[in-house]
């Protein structure tokens, strides 16, 4: 019995589906129809003769074997870039610093990093996590070929939208209720910050009281402090640990937040390495990177709310 070869762009759309938190997305994004991307899948379940998907409420979740599945497509699809990057592209070589905000530090762009460094052994990478005015500072010193930035709205903006995300209210997942007349418990990075200068205008706008309840230069000591139920904080869903979630505005009292958009600023064409890599990064967002936090595929191509077990 001949072997059975599971299709590269059928696990694409599977992949990109589940990434984007719907299969009519994904077929936005992949250029197919969704009813083509729904044969894809079909074909998919086929060929590894078990059902990948089960009704859940009103959408769809992955099954076990679905699960499994979805770890193994992900390096096929990863190793199958990094072949087709190591080809297709002439050698490189050199230096490239970048700089990255702490919101994706530990999630994606790791991944699409040590990707480009598996395609490209002779290229050196030292990224740089830090504050935005951190970053903005080493890059306009030159000491950051690129980097990613959330866009300020103080003119002083440039660079390339990449994406824009909403700002929502990040509380512990039993959910946080705000008694009217009380001051906030507001946990935020020191000023200056994106994120609390847009949490203050919101309550001052509201007519809602805060006071800073916890502060600290890490995102990782804010997610502790607000897990610990210090109070609550302002960031994007993208990234957030497993012991919170983003609250409900209208059920916790609190106000409605704006969006905020990632820039990408490279320092020029002087560096062909860090051209590259900038190309790499702003594809990452086109193909998915910023994924959907616990959301679940509905057959519409719309988001449910995840149960936190899965």
């Amino acid at each position: 019995m001949l072997p059975t070869n599971l299709d590269m762009d059928v696990l694409r759309s599977f992949v990109t589906g589940v990434d984007l938190g719907g299969f009519a997305k994904a077929a936005t994004r992949l250029g197919r129809s969704p009813s083509a991307v729904s044969l894809q899948l079909r074909k998919l379940e086929d060929q590894v003769g078990r059902p990948l998907f089960r009704k859940q409420g009103r959408g769809l979740t992955l099954t076990e074997a679905g699960e499994t599945l979805l770890g193994y497509a992900r390096r096929l699809l990863d190793l199958n870039d990094t072949a087709l990057a190591a080809l297709r592209v002439p050698a490189l070589s050199g230096d490239v610093r970048v700089g990255l905000p702490q919101d994706f530090a530990e999630t994606h762009f790791p991944t699409v990093l040590a990707r480009f460094a598996r395609a490209h052994p002779g290229v050196r990478i030292e990224a740089r996590v830090e504050r935005n005015a951190e970053l903005r500072a080493a890059f306009e010193a030159g000491d950051l070929d690129l980097v990613l930035l959330w866009r300020e709205d103080n003119g002083l903006s440039r660079g390339e939208t990449v994406i824009d995300l909403p700002m929502v209210w990040v509380g512990p997942h039993d959910g946080y209720r705000h008694e009217p007349g009380q001051a906030l418990p507001l946990v935020a990075f020191d000023a200056p910050c994106l994120f609390r200068r847009a949490a203050l205008a919101a309550l001052d706008e509201g007519g809602i009281p805060w006071r800073t309840s916890f502060s600290s230069p890490s995102l990782t000591g804010l997610w502790a402090a607000v897990a610990a139920g210090l109070g609550v904080t302002v960031r994007t869903p993208h990234g957030l640990p497993p012991a919170l979630s983003p609250l409900d505005p209208t059920a916790a009292g609190l106000p409605k937040l704006p969006c905020l958009s990632l820039s990408l600023l490279s320092a020029g064409s002087s560096n062909p390495t860090a051209e590259h890599l900038t190309t790499v990064l702003r594809e990452s967002f086109a193909g998915g990177a910023i994924q959907l936090e616990r959301g679940d595929l509905t057959e519409d191509g719309s988001v449910i709310q995840r149960p936190p077990s899965l």
